[in-house]
């Protein structure tokens, strides 16, 4: 199971590269994933492609650098989206404060603190579980998470905190989804792979965040959901713990985070070389 994937970021907009993307996955025992919007365009096109096969699922919100987007018509797009089969989760939703020196398009912290606080109310009032998107932005999540209250189920996607955020994440029964990066082997990861270590099995998903962060050792190569292997043999390592065991306990968490079991079956049929 990938938790959490851009699969139209993969190039798969097209139904043929989709279904393409998608059999390369399934060859590596990988069955499911939940597609994430960053843009109210990718939004749409998630929630056409979850209706589209059963191996797909999809996240609607607004990645917080894009923030300013968030307009009245992009919040009843996105509200009329959390409705459509399928549709598992809001986000990815949150702060970033890498990209607000490095990008002069990103939206600013307090734009950002304000659609952030707009998708936690979005997800309690559907019922749908919370994506969160932290970069570099760890204490202003959790201010915003006590302010607003959490919904009842959250997901650090991408986790990146180390022990401390790990064990705020477990005392309050949030995800942490583990990507590549908690692969990787620079002194940056230290911090994380000892939180990735630790985190409780029943609170763990893993995810690419495809088509970045690409697993070690193969950093520097397209990433795509047939990598998740690759992660899951890494941290299985990690934690001492045999790879098909985390592999079974990650893909039962993102079934029950998610209610993939309660998903209806693709309403529509694509034929490959078709268009959306």
């Amino acid at each position: 199971m990938d938790a959490h994937t851009h699969l139209d970021a993969c190039g798969a907009r097209e139904p043929e590269v989709l279904a393409q993307v998608l059999d390369r996955a399934t060859s590596a025992g990988v069955t499911a994933m939940v597609t994430t919007a960053d843009d109210l365009a990718s939004a749409q096109w998630a929630a056409w492609a979850a209706d589209t096969d059963p191996r797909v699922f999809a996240a609607v919100g607004l990645h917080p650098t894009r923030s300013r987007d968030l307009t009245d018509d992009a919040r009843a797009t996105l509200e009329a989206l959390t409705a459509q089969p399928r549709v598992v989760a809001v986000g990815e939703s949150g702060m970033d404060d890498y990209w607000t020196t490095r990008r002069e398009d990103c939206a600013p912290l307090d734009v950002q603190r304000e659609a952030f606080a707009w998708h936690i109310d979005l997800a309690k009032r559907t019922g749908l579980p919370l994506v969160i998107h932290d970069r570099d932005a760890h204490d202003a999540i959790l201010d915003v998470l006590d302010a607003e209250g959490a919904p009842p189920v959250t997901v650090f996607h991408c986790f990146s905190g180390g022990l401390e955020l790990a064990r705020r994440c477990a005392d309050e029964g949030w995800y942490a989804s583990l990507s590549g990066t908690a692969t990787f082997r620079n002194a940056n990861a230290a911090e994380l792979r000892r939180a990735a270590r630790w985190m409780p099995a029943e609170l763990v998903l893993v995810e690419t965040d495809a088509p970045f962060l690409t697993p070690h050792p193969y950093r520097g190569r397209p990433n795509e959901p047939y990598c998740v292997p690759h992660t899951v043999r890494d941290l299985a390592e990690l934690r001492d713990e045999p790879a098909e065991r985390l592999a079974a306990a990650s893909t039962q968490n993102a079934q029950w985070a998610f209610r993939l079991a309660e998903q209806p079956q693709p309403s529509r049929s694509v034929e490959r070389g078709s268009t959306q």
